[in-house]
């Protein structure tokens, strides 16, 4: 079956985008950047990762929404493209910003520092809710990682990315690796026989 206009318009139609939409997809995505990255700033970046199906859900439509406000109406693979492109340069960009501000020390809206959450068995509970971390979510990442207590893990770490990370108790380690953690100056602290 052919469509009415024929295969070439409606391929034009289908693949192509309009010039006068080309600046309304890229602002769009600078936009829906923009908001993502405002709101991992007052929420902690916990909000872009699951450990719930309803959180899942959530992570799902923060990227339909994204999707759907950055192409527009009607969707194209140009608008796609055109948005895909300008989320990526946006983050080349602001990785650049972020490693600048690293070096530089700053605490900017463009910094997000890992924090450690959990030191020798015991969690931290001022830095638990700085990175916006529950009870909940510390005994599922146990669970997880095949852990029956807390006093099985050393150090538990809410990484840049959101996602937790742990040094066990038994694992050797080098203290090198807690540099830049918010909070490993504090609480990081134990004998030198104990770090092999």
């Amino acid at each position: 079956m052919t469509p009415e206009q024929g295969w070439g318009a409606a391929l034009v139609h289908g693949l192509g985008i309009e010039p006068w939409r080309i600046p309304i997809v890229m602002v769009s995505a600078i936009s829906i950047y923009l908001v993502f990255l405002l709101l991992t700033r007052l929420f902690g970046q916990r909000i872009l990762t699951a450990t719930t199906s309803l959180e899942a859900v959530v992570v799902v439509m923060f990227g339909a929404v994204a999707g759907r406000v950055i192409i527009g109406e009607p969707p194209s693979l140009a608008a796609g493209a055109i948005g895909l492109c300008t989320l990526v340069i946006m983050e080349l960009v602001f990785g650049r910003i972020r490693r600048y501000a690293r070096r530089r020390s700053d605490h900017g809206i463009f910094r997000v520092d890992p924090v450690l959450i959990v030191a020798h068995g015991k969690a931290i509970p001022q830095l638990q809710r700085k990175a916006r971390v529950s009870r909940e979510d510390i005994a599922v990442f146990l669970r997880r990682n095949g852990l029956t207590q807390l006093s099985q893990v050393r150090y538990m770490i809410l990484e840049s990315s959101g996602t937790l990370s742990i040094i066990r108790a038994d694992q050797p380690y080098d203290p090198a690796i807690l540099a830049g953690v918010v909070g490993a100056a504090e609480y990081a602290h134990e004998a030198p026989e104990a770090q092999h």
